[in-house]
C-alpha cells in the first residue's frame, strides 16, 4: 500500500512539473507541511487548501521576481486590453513567459494591429514556463528560451461580426482552418509520410464549435503581416495553404516541417 501511495505521489509531481515547472515543489512542500488549524479538517481536504495556498503564492508572489532573474517576465492578463491569454488557465500553469523583448514586441503589434483594426484583441496561446532555457514546455518542440509565442488566429461569428478573445478550441490549438480544395494540402502529405502526430488535435480537442467561427481572413493576414515586419520577428509559422490563401509574402513566413503538428489552428511567431 505504502509503495502504491508512494508511486501515486511521484507521478503527480512528475505530471506538474511537466505541466507547469513549478508545481512538483509545491506538491512536495504542501506534503511536508500541515498547520495545526489544518489538522481538524479532513485530511484530502487540508492537503487540497495547503496546495492551492502555496501554488498561488509561488505563483503570483514568488514566480515573477524570480524569473526576472532568469530573463523571463510575464505576458499580460488584466493590464492590457489588447493583448490577453485566450484562456486563463495558459497563466495558472506558467506558460505565459517570455523575454522582455517579445514582450515588447507583442505589444508593439497590437498597438499597430489596433490601428488598421480598432479594438481588436490578441489572445495569446503557449508562451514559454519562467525558468532556465531548454526546458521543454511540452509538447511544443522549441518553446524553451522566452522566444516563442503562439496566438490564436482572429475569427467572425455566424452573422460576420468580428469577434475577439474567442476561438472555436477553448485551448486555441486542435480546430483546423483546413486546406480548400485546390490548395496545397500539406497535413494529408505529412500523414501519408507516416507523422501520425502531425493532426492529433483534431482527434483530441473537441470539435463541436467549429461551424460557429470563420475564419477572418482580413485580419489575420493584417496581423501575420505586421508580426513580420516587427525588427525582432525571427520567424512564424502557420500552414502553406494558409500563407497562400492570404497571399503573404515575407520570407519570415516558413513550414515548420512534418515533425511537429499542424498550424492551421494558431500563429507562431519567435523573435531573434
Amino acid at each position: 500500500m505504502k509503495f502504491l501511495k508512494a508511486c501515486f505521489h511521484i507521478t503527480i509531481i512528475a505530471l506538474l512539473t511537466i505541466l507547469t515547472q513549478t508545481g512538483g515543489i509545491v506538491y512536495i512542500i504542501a506534503l511536508l507541511i500541515n498547520p495545526k488549524f489544518l489538522k481538524k479538517i479532513n485530511s484530502k481536504i487540508s492537503f487540497l487548501l495547503r496546495f492551492l495556498v502555496l501554488y498561488s503564492f509561488v505563483s503570483f508572489v514568488i514566480t515573477p521576481p524570480l524569473a526576472k532573474v532568469f530573463g523571463r517576465v510575464a505576458l499580460p492578463v488584466f493590464s492590457n486590453n489588447s493583448v490577453k491569454p485566450l484562456n486563463i488557465m495558459t497563466c495558472l500553469l506558467n506558460r505565459n513567459y517570455v523575454t522582455p523583448q517579445l514582450k515588447k514586441s507583442i505589444e508593439s503589434i497590437s498597438e499597430k494591429m489596433n490601428k488598421e483594426y480598432p479594438n481588436t484583441v490578441i489572445s495569446y496561446l503557449d508562451a514559454n514556463f519562467p525558468f532556465y532555457n531548454g526546458y521543454p514546455l511540452l509538447p511544443h518542440l522549441s518553446h524553451n528560451d522566452g522566444k516563442k509565442l503562439d496566438l490564436a488566429f482572429l475569427y467572425k461569428d455566424n452573422t460576420g461580426k468580428e469577434v475577439n478573445k474567442t476561438a472555436p478550441s477553448f485551448i486555441g490549438y486542435g480546430v483546423y482552418e483546413k486546406p480548400k480544395g485546390d490548395e496545397t494540402n500539406i497535413p494529408q502529405t505529412c500523414t501519408e509520410k507516416g507523422y501520425w502526430h502531425y493532426s492529433i488535435l483534431h482527434k483530441i480537442v473537441p470539435q463541436g464549435n467549429a461551424g460557429k467561427f470563420t475564419f477572418d481572413e482580413k485580419r489575420n493576414r493584417a496581423l501575420i503581416n505586421i508580426i513580420a515586419k516587427e525588427t525582432a520577428t525571427d520567424k512564424i509559422f502557420i500552414e502553406p495553404h494558409l500563407k497562400a490563401r492570404m497571399e503573404l509574402t515575407s520570407n519570415k513566413i516558413k513550414f515548420h516541417g512534418c515533425h511537429a503538428i499542424r498550424h492551421d489552428d494558431h500563429i507562431h511567431f519567435e523573435i531573434r
